[in-house]
């Protein structure tokens, strides 16, 4: 009898023991792959030292734990999406739940960016939509982007006879300059020479690393390394800067000095925040976080995206010499390069989007945040989870991509893969609702410099330097930059019949 109460017992204990790991495996087989976590920290500890570049140890991570991922950096749960599949189950079967952006914990960050009223960090709503709407009505649209041609050709031809009295050249801040000038010029109304500078130190301060966004308890700590101090000093000269510009255009129109047929971003903002019809009620600080998303997305990006394009041509002479045979073959002998001639250069695009595809400019798309509860592929993400997508990761995936680690332009040649939202293997300017509204204003200027930098001149390293010894690493930061600046030597092309040159 004893026996058998004992055989019992083992029975209804195996029973118990394999209904609750049944539960746990069950449990298990719901959750996304993880990295152990330590307390407090979570996995920041996995992420690198200070100064390396996130996207890399995130690539790594999920190689080691898949390309859909689940960190604990700090308090806050964030999902990592490393491939193509992935990407387009977030920025497209779940696009409106992952339409969120998270709010910065620093109360400089908030500052910098009018407690994000912008368009890029502004909470997913009725004020976005609107306010998206206005930039791209009346700055990004196709139609506008055409209508910036003149002002795009003045600033590049600018550039192309500083050039020609240049024994050699910055690249970085060549570039950056264009790209401040033609910016401002296009949305500001004319050019100020701060812009440089002020989209250089905004560009810094969001890609530094702030321990009170991640606990925000530990807040002090950027307080004592003087990062919350430098986000105040910045936003204090950023806002400033906008009265400025501001005040600017309202002396303009009360002088009556503006063409109404020519107005930039800032014109139809202060119209719109008097008309009492209009859609958006826009306040003074709605007004600036408007204009300041400009800094953000269109100088560095834009100026990067040309730099590593360059690099890599100089790097790479076989492919150098194929652009410059197609460019100067399509526009022969002029005295001036027009948007009209890039119409015939498909090798020349090419190099663009392989550049676009190798180094992202923003290898981090900005993040996003779950704005409720989703299953992806059985899991469970819960709400106000952010979602890091690894662009630079994407473009890299040998799934996806021959020789993902080679700079190839010919991989794009009668290819239909692009980098407007629809090929997920793609998506240098995101994806989904939040993708970034200024793909043809970037790219009309990419193309144009690029065209004119390599019909006008010959490109090499200075004496000395072989292209195999060329460091080609990143620095850290929201964008790509190039972590050594890069200096050619620019040689004016001969051409018979050429003034210029003459």
């Amino acid at each position: 009898m004893a026996i058998l109460i004992s055989l019992l017992f083992l029975a209804i204990a195996f029973v118990i023991f394999a209904t609750l790991n049944a539960g746990r495996a069950a449990k298990k087989s719901n959750e996304l792959p993880s990295p152990s976590k330590l307390p407090i920290i979570g996995n920041l500890h996995q992420l690198g030292s200070p100064g390396s570049l996130l996207h890399h140890s995130l690539q790594s991570l999920s190689n080691k734990y898949g390309p859909l991922m689940l960190l604990h950096l700090g308090n806050i749960p964030t999902l990592v999406v490393s491939s193509a599949e992935m990407a387009e189950e977030i920025l497209k079967n779940h696009d409106l739940a992952f339409a969120g952006r998270p709010l910065p914990s620093s109360k400089g960050a908030r500052q910098i960016i009018y407690g994000c009223t912008d368009i890029a960090f502004a909470p997913y709503g009725e004020y976005w939509r609107q306010a998206r709407k206005i930039c791209v009505s009346n700055l990004l649209s196709l139609k506008r982007v055409q209508s910036f041609q003149l002002i795009r050709e003045e600033e590049v031809g600018n550039m192309i006879e500083e050039i020609k009295s240049s024994c050699s050249v910055d690249v970085s801040e060549m570039l950056l300059s264009l790209t401040s000038g033609i910016l401002s010029r296009i949305a500001l109304g004319k050019k100020y020479v701060e812009v440089k500078d002020l989209a250089r130190e905004m560009e810094f301060l969001l890609g530094s690393f702030s321990a009170g966004n991640f606990i925000p308890w530990l807040g002090w700590i950027d307080v004592l390394n003087g990062l919350e101090a430098r986000l105040k000093r910045f936003s204090h000269c950023m806002d400033a800067f906008l009265d400025q510009v501001i005040d600017d255009h309202l002396i303009s129109k009360t002088n009556g000095d503006e063409n109404d047929n020519e107005q930039n971003l800032v014109d139809v903002l202060l119209h719109l925040q008097k008309d009492t019809n209009a859609d958006l009620h826009l306040t003074k600080d709605n007004l600036k976080a408007i204009i300041l998303d400009m800094f953000i997305a269109g100088i560095g990006s834009t100026a990067v995206a040309l730099e590593w394009t360059l690099a890599e041509l100089v790097k790479n002479p076989r492919i150098m010499e194929k652009a410059k045979e197609e460019i100067r073959r399509v526009i022969g002998i002029k005295e001036k390069v027009e948007e009209d001639d890039l119409v015939q250069m498909d090798y020349l695009k090419s190099i663009i989007k392989e550049t676009l595809r190798f180094h992202p400019p923003g290898p981090l798309l900005v993040p996003h945040e779950s704005t409720t509860s989703v299953r992806i592929q059985g899991c469970h993400i819960s709400p106000k989870t952010r979602v890091l997508i690894n662009a630079w990761a994407i473009g890299r995936d040998p799934r996806s991509w021959e020789n993902p680690d080679e700079f190839i332009p010919e991989r794009f040649a009668n290819n239909p893969i692009d980098f407007k939202g629809q090929d997920f293997q793609f998506i240098p300017f995101g994806a989904g609702r939040r993708i970034c509204p200024g793909i043809s204003f970037a790219t009309s200027t990419i193309e144009l410099a690029l065209v004119n930098l390599l019909y006008w001149f010959d490109w090499e390293f200075p004496s000395g330097t072989r292209a195999e010894d060329v460091d080609m690493s990143e620095a850290s930061g929201i964008v790509a930059h190039r972590k050594f600046p890069i200096h050619l030597v620019p040689t004016m092309v001969k051409r018979s019949g050429d003034l210029d040159s003459a």
